[in-house]
């Protein structure tokens, strides 16, 4: 079926023009004005952008802790990214120990089939992998998963050694594929954890406070060394303070293949949170924790300079009620992770584009365009070009969206941004021609989405 979006912006990374966009099945046709094309169906975004579908990279689906497993599953998770406008978002498969690489992304594939409203990958989550196994890495490349993370954090539970980051950073990057890192000194967190309960202090404003700035920017200065040393590219994700960006932007000015993302939270959310004792305050148990407001500048003007790439959502779900309520009493027994994956776009429109922090043509990049380019889907998606995927969004400016669990297909009792208002609604959405959210409302399935197989890494 051949359909025109008509009288709509279209915004890519690089520039804004009015034109129609056609589609035609699962591929974008064309784009122009006063074209003689014959359609079947035609929308009119008068008066609106139309973007790239976003690629959030930083999803947890399914995901498993030590005590408990995510909120959201591939059904309920994806249909909420719909809604935010995400087309793609890319999954984590995690390693149990000892398990082969190859048999982790099975696995993870097999529970994810049938299940999702749009596109997907996954990144292998690697927590243990000696030298004599690392050829596991070219398996899981060549089925389409080209990038892993590892944690320099949770010892016990999922933190590797620096040798082990070394040599995956090294086979990773000699394949074309991009090791992500979760930078934090895992160690010398556990001690000030550990010494924050001896002492009594046990409810969840102490999260944060065990988790200072310098112990993250200190973690991203070793793992770029290590990079530096074995000559592959690295990707911090959920960036959250300046010092940690500022090493990025160091490590970029040297002319090293570095990147990183930060999260809507980390741009709109500060650490007067963890203001009391109150349990409520475990809604925002999140690490990094959130951090002081001085930090939000630094982000933005990172974002503006390409010192910071990528805005994921790091959407990693846990009801306050049956799952945060398990560290009552133990602020260290909290699952981390806050749901958010619906409300990038509407959050960065309104805190990004409209208060003047970033343009339009900066939200596709960091949104859809450079994850895109990172994670191997570029071209198929990320843009508006002709071949690539109808992966489409219709950004009503006028419209505003307010935010609210009780309205989310998510499973998560409670929202981070309850109660917020913000200016611009995701009206349609299109993944490869299928228009799976019209008018704002989720008119897409589980099963749409299909497993979308990855290339290599591509520099923004």
């Amino acid at each position: 079926m051949r359909t025109r979006i008509a009288g709509g912006t279209i915004v890519t990374a690089s520039e804004r023009f009015a034109a129609d966009l056609y589609l035609d099945g699962p591929r974008i046709l064309a784009l122009g004005s006063g074209l003689d094309l014959g359609v079947d169906h035609e929308v009119d975004a008068s008066g609106c952008y139309v973007l790239p579908g976003g690629v959030d990279p930083h999803v947890h689906l399914d995901f498993p802790t030590l005590t408990t497993v995510t909120a959201d599953d591939s059904t309920s998770g994806t249909a909420a990214a719909a809604l935010g406008g995400t087309t793609t978002i890319i999954n984590f498969a995690l390693q149990r120990r000892g398990e082969p690489l190859p048999a982790v992304l099975e696995r993870s594939l097999a529970l994810a089939a049938g299940q999702a409203v749009i596109d997907y990958g996954f990144h292998v989550v690697v927590t243990d992998l000696p030298e004599s196994r690392l050829a596991e890495l070219d398996e899981i490349v060549r089925a389409g998963a080209t990038s892993v993370k590892m944690f320099m954090a949770y010892p016990g539970e999922l933190m590797i050694d620096d040798g082990t980051l070394l040599t995956v950073m090294e086979r990773i990057g000699a394949l074309g594929g991009l090791p992500m890192v979760h930078a934090e000194n895992g160690t010398a967190i556990d001690v000030l954890i550990r010494r924050a309960l001896a002492a009594g202090r046990t409810s969840p404003q102490w999260h944060g406070k065990t988790r200072p700035t310098i112990l993250e920017a200190e973690a991203v200065h070793r793992a770029i060394v290590l990079a530096e040393l074995t000559g592959a590219p690295a990707y911090f994700v959920h960036i959250s303070c300046d010092e940690a960006a500022r090493e990025v932007a160091d490590a970029k000015h040297r002319g090293l293949p570095v990147f990183a993302e930060t999260c809507p939270h980390y741009l709109t959310l500060d650490s007067s949170v963890y203001r009391d004792d109150d349990f409520d305050v475990a809604k925002y148990v999140m690490t990094p924790p959130l951090r002081e407001p001085r930090h939000q500048a630094a982000l933005w003007g990172q974002i503006r300079q390409a010192g910071l790439d990528v805005i994921s959502t790091d959407h990693c779900p846990f009801c306050l009620v049956g799952q945060k309520d398990a560290g009552i009493g133990d602020f260290s027994r909290i699952p981390n992770g806050v749901g958010g994956v619906q409300y990038r776009l509407p959050l960065l429109y309104d805190r990004g584009v409209r208060a003047g922090n970033i343009t339009l043509e900066r939200l596709v990049a960091i949104t859809a365009t450079n994850p895109a380019k990172l994670f191997g889907l570029y071209p198929a998606k990320g843009t508006l070009a002709v071949g690539s995927d109808a992966d489409v969004v219709v950004l009503d400016p006028r419209a505003t969206t307010t935010i609210t669990a009780a309205a989310s297909p998510s499973k998560v009792d409670y929202s981070i941004y309850e109660g917020w208002t913000c200016a611009g609604a995701v009206r349609d959405v299109y993944c490869r021609g299928t228009r799976v959210v019209a008018d704002g409302q989720l008119r897409g399935s589980a099963g749409h989405g299909r497993f979308v197989e990855r290339g290599p890494t591509t520099p923004v």
